[in-house]
């Protein structure tokens, strides 16, 4: 479901995901974002959950001018998180896949997204998506741990 940044539920997991940057990297992702980066049309935040009532993802994306394969119009991936009592199920792939389709109808013909080596479930999964490995960029392109990717995505045919 589409949400504003300071969704209570988006709120609860953005607090959860900068949680877990604290274990994996001995911090929080300190990347500047304005909410507003992340209202229809320069993006759009998402709350995914299980059984219609438990929250357990987000994910989001805003306009972006970092382009990679070709393409022409970017966005990129930002706020990727599943609770740790939802993980194994899918809803990454969920979320991701819902992301692609959301960027490609606002017009965008490419995903980009920075991850880093000490989430290795996150590489596992966009390599398997599809995405593949770009040049540095974005607030920690000098950071020895981070890792960036793109994916071509389709925008839809108009009949």
């Amino acid at each position: 479901m589409r949400v504003g940044y300071g969704h209570p539920d988006a709120l609860r997991l953005i607090d959860e995901v900068q949680q877990e940057y604290v274990l994996r990297y001995g911090g929080p992702d300190e990347t500047p974002l304005d909410p507003l980066m992340f209202e229809p049309p320069a993006g759009s935040f998402y709350v995914g959950y299980l059984e219609g009532r438990r929250t357990v993802a987000t994910g989001a994306w805003r306009r972006t001018d970092v382009l990679a394969l070709g393409g022409t119009t970017a966005v990129e991936v930002k706020r990727m998180y599943v609770a740790p009592a939802a993980r194994g199920r899918g809803a990454a792939r969920v979320m991701l896949a819902h992301l692609e389709d959301a960027a490609a109808e606002s017009g965008a013909d490419v995903v980009v997204l920075e991850t880093g080596l000490a989430q290795p479930e996150a590489i596992g999964l966009y390599e398997s998506s599809g995405y593949q490995p770009i040049p540095a960029f974005g607030f920690y392109r000098d950071a020895p741990l981070s890792r960036c990717y793109a994916k071509r995505v389709r925008r839809p045919t108009t009949a």
